[in-house]
């Protein structure tokens, strides 16, 4: 494992200009780790976007099949990472081992489905309109259309994901295969971690021959501000709290050019208990909704923190269920002490609420979460009640009961947007409950059946986004392989020459890449 240097990544080289020490932390005793880093001076990260900005030309323009092996080689460099490195990353979030493995997994397997994606080429959006010298009354041009990278991209990390949705996850992922470079501003939370993932990007842009710029990486407070402004940069991913993914949102709205933010930020992920299922396998879903709950700390973005059913003795004893599984929970060290004063201010604010009442849950003391349960009225929900509609990062879950479907409607329409939706029923439920679907796809990214939102598959189909203030921007998904779209733009090309036309858009289709020409797919040779 190479040392752990703690200077900012930028062009190929590591920088130290300034002068402030930022100290990594054991997310369990708060202890200092032997690892200091150098705070970004604002001129170190002018030069990291000018470096993302003078690799973008070169980067852009590599063959599809040259950026695959970019990512690939980063994903080798990931696989590589030893059981030292994983200590590491365990000692600064507080994360069991295993979970950092299956993490690493991910991420690697990440960047390998973004290089997929670059051979096969359909991200590409080639389309062909071929020229119409006769038609009446006005001649056609030849029109071809491709989408190209949009220009250096700022990634901001994320806390409760050290390796998936951070320095090398799917932001980064999908920016760099997009053929965008990368200025990444690493978490204040994991910062050794990202130091050795950065230093796995470099060794693989190095192996591979990428140009100098294509990943850099700055440390410290208050960058942020200055990567969102700087004129290099022309979109933004980030993973985080609402508050902070609007402040980027304003800055990037008013720059003199303003750019997209794709900020994932805040969700509660309702959960829908339907009464068959309720009557049919209430205890199992009761263990079930606990351990999705509690899973790594509550601290995921897509933890069920609603739960919804119509009034019922079944439904009661559902709430007792759940409260008996929550108060046996032990209690759990966070990713860092933010984290845990964040999660004790939630739960003093929801014990202060009027309509609120605590349900179960061991008293919150010391330096671990404990696992609450809460009860709201449902009049909160269909009022749109603000603390309602707040995230609570960590192991807690507020359950609200309807008196009947017209009230659960009114509930589900006062809801904000969400990544995830989840209908809990057996057959007959989902049949005669059907009309939640409508609604639910206007509020949600995904709708889960008979599942738990923990837990989000890194494929083709994938959506992990939703409606604000789930993320920024609805359009798109910050996980699977439609994550590219965010990070690249259409150009049009009229009656170009061959010979200066895209490999994509050429009659002979050197990449074999499949387009549409004319209104019909094909991935032939057009005139063959």
């Amino acid at each position: 494992m190479p040392e752990i240097l703690g200077h900012n990544f930028i062009a190929g080289e590591r920088s130290a200009a300034g002068t402030q020490k930022l100290q990594s932390l054991d997310a369990s005793t708060g202890e200092a780790l032997p690892y200091s880093f150098v705070q970004a001076t604002e001129a170190e990260v002018d030069q990291a976007a000018q470096a993302a900005a003078g690799a973008f030309a070169e980067f852009r323009q590599l063959a599809p099949n040259r950026r695959a092996e970019f990512l690939e080689a980063i994903a080798a460099e990931l696989d590589e990472l030893d059981d030292a490195f994983v200590a590491i990353v365990c000692r600064e979030t507080a994360l069991p081992a295993a979970r950092i493995q299956g993490e690493r997994g991910r991420t690697s397997g990440q960047m390998r489905l973004f290089a997929h994606v670059l051979r096969r080429g359909d991200y590409l959006g080639a389309r062909i309109d071929l020229a119409q010298p006769e038609r009446q009354p006005m001649p056609r041009v030849d029109l071809r259309q491709m989408r190209i990278g949009v220009g250096p991209v700022a990634v901001f990390g994320a806390s409760n994901f050290p390796l998936a949705f951070s320095t090398s996850g799917g932001d980064t992922a999908a920016a760099l295969a997009a053929g965008c470079p990368v200025v990444f501003k690493a978490h204040s939370g994991h910062m050794a971690t990202a130091d050795l993932v950065g230093c796995a990007i470099q060794r693989a842009a190095e192996r591979t021959g990428m140009p100098k710029g294509v990943f850099n990486m700055v440390f410290g407070g208050g960058v942020g501000e200055w990567l969102v402004k700087h004129p290099a940069i022309q979109a933004v991913g980030f993973t985080g709290s609402l508050k902070g993914g609007d402040a980027l949102c304003r800055m990037a709205a008013e720059r003199a050019q303003p750019i997209p933010v794709f900020a994932e930020m805040s969700s509660i992920n309702p959960v829908v208990i339907l009464p068959a299922a309720l009557a049919k396998r209430g205890d199992a879903i009761a263990r079930e909704l606990a351990g999705s709950v509690t899973l790594g700390g509550g601290q995921f973005c897509t933890n069920p923190g609603l739960v919804i059913g119509i009034k019922s003795t079944h439904y009661g004893q559902l709430l007792a269920d759940l409260g008996a599984h929550l108060d046996q929970q032990a209690g759990q060290t966070l990713l860092n002490a933010g984290g845990l004063r964040s999660y004790v201010d939630g739960l003093a604010h929801l014990q202060g609420h009027a309509g609120i009442q605590h349900l179960a849950g061991q008293a919150q003391e010391g330096s671990q979460a404990r696992a609450q349960l809460f009860k709201a009225e449902a009049s909160l929900l269909v009022d749109a009640d603000p603390l309602l509609q707040e995230e609570v990062f960590g192991p807690t879950t507020v359950a609200v009961e309807v008196a009947d479907n017209d009230e659960l409607r009114a509930a589900l329409l006062g809801l904000r947007g969400q990544l995830t939706a989840t209908l809990i029923g057996e057959p007959e439920d989902l049949e005669a409950y059907a009309w939640l679907v409508p609604l639910l796809e206007e509020k949600v990214g995904r709708i889960l059946v008979n599942g738990y939102p923990t837990g989000v598959e890194v494929c083709d189909a994938m959506v992990h986004g939703g409606p604000y203030p789930a993320t920024s921007d609805a359009r798109g998904t910050s996980v699977g392989s439609l994550a590219i779209d965010r990070f690249l733009r259409p150009v049009c090309y009229q009656n170009y020459p061959q010979s200066l036309l895209p490999p994509a858009l050429q009659d002979d289709n050197p990449l074999r890449l499949r387009r549409l020409v004319n209104g019909q797919y094909s991935d032939g040779v057009i005139g063959s």
